[in-house]
């Protein structure tokens, strides 16, 4: 017997999509090329999130810090975790076009890998001969693991590589315990096959906009940023863009000299590396402290701006409560990809 199926609207935009009671709306609208905005697809980041304004849902267990009790109380779903038992009517204001991407499952090859710090790889990915893989610069791709379990991680490759040396480069951190990371730093090795799917997140650049950019980043949450600064330099686009990336000690900025390199080459590009526990051995000048407060310190007003952020879901907060309320950002123009854990779930 087919699982009931609902009609969900999303305002103000009026894009309609059908969910049956068998799956999540995101999971719905994905399949229907509807963009609404997510991050992780299991209730831990909180990217996802938009005011119900009618219909009835039930949600599947999520963490409390990417939906609180007060926000589910207020209306606010999860769409990764909310199923339609009637029609629905959601408001986000993020919604994208429906020229979304395929999805694909494929089978990829470790092409090479180095460590860029101690505790982040580098990882280069073959595609399939043949396979056509396109994405927007900032999404990510999934493995599926031997048991079904999934890890995903930002593709720091900009999509107009894929015409001339097909490929993806991913920026791994190493997470002691971790089963797939564990891996990473031990075992794995060269033409070494897993299974990846993508692409999927709503953590692109929105390019019918002129307003001037703020990138913020902590960790590996430079490995899209890598991507979107590719992408912009290749197509020309010479919005202004502050780029803000923290770490705890210098080395966590990685591709440090890389920036620079490309700020030289791009007028448009500001970079401002930040560090939150320099120690006397690393000679750090440069600035302190943490990396979203930095913006604070250097913006009155973000009224005009959107803001792109990436990294720690501690982080990814911060920024986001911190700018709409103290910075006059609109909620709309923050994008945001936190990077989730199994911790985190």
């Amino acid at each position: 017997m087919t699982a009931p199926a609902f009609q969900i609207t999303v305002e103000p935009s009026g894009r309609q999509f059908s969910a049956s009671s068998s799956e999540t709306i995101l999971a719905a609208a994905i399949t229907a090329g509807v963009g609404l905005p997510y991050g992780c697809k299991d209730g831990a980041c909180g990217s996802c999130k938009c005011k119900k304004l009618s219909g009835e849902v039930t949600h599947e267990s999520h963490s409390d810090k990417a939906l609180t009790p007060a926000e589910l109380e207020a209306d606010f779903i999860l769409t990764c975790r909310a199923t339609a038992h009637t029609d629905v009517v959601l408001e986000s204001r993020q919604v994208t076009d429906a020229h979304a991407f395929p999805i694909k499952k494929m089978p990829v090859r470790v092409a090479a890998f180095e460590k860029l710090s101690h505790d982040v790889m580098r990882v280069q990915l073959q595609l399939p001969a043949n396979t056509v893989f396109q994405y927007f610069a900032g999404q990510y791709i999934e493995f599926i693991l031997r048991d079904g379990t999934r890890r995903a991680y930002s593709i720091a490759t900009a999509p107009h590589v894929q015409e001339t040396a097909p490929g993806i480069e991913l920026h791994i951190r190493h997470m002691p315990g971790g089963v797939f990371t564990d891996h990473v730093f031990g075992a794995m090795k060269e033409k070494e096959i897993l299974r990846a799917e993508g692409p999927f997140g709503s953590f692109f650049l929105r390019e019918d906009s002129d307003k001037p950019m703020v990138f913020l980043a902590s960790g590996t949450g430079f490995a899209p940023i890598q991507g979107l600064l590719t992408h912009m330099q290749h197509q020309g686009i010479t919005r202004p863009v502050s780029l803000y990336w923290g770490g705890r000690r210098p080395e966590d900025l990685y591709q440090d000299a890389w920036v620079k390199q490309l700020a030289a080459a791009m007028p448009n590009l500001r970079y401002v590396p930040v560090v939150s526990d320099a120690q006397p051995t690393d000679n750090w000048t440069g600035r302190c402290g943490f990396v979203h407060q930095a913006v604070l310190d250097d913006f009155a007003d973000l009224s005009g701006h959107e803001v792109y952020a990436c990294g720690a879901p501690v982080m990814v907060d911060a920024a986001r409560t911190s700018y709409t309320s103290q910075r006059a950002l609109p909620e709309e123009a923050f994008f945001a990809d936190a990077f989730t854990s199994a911790a985190d779930k």
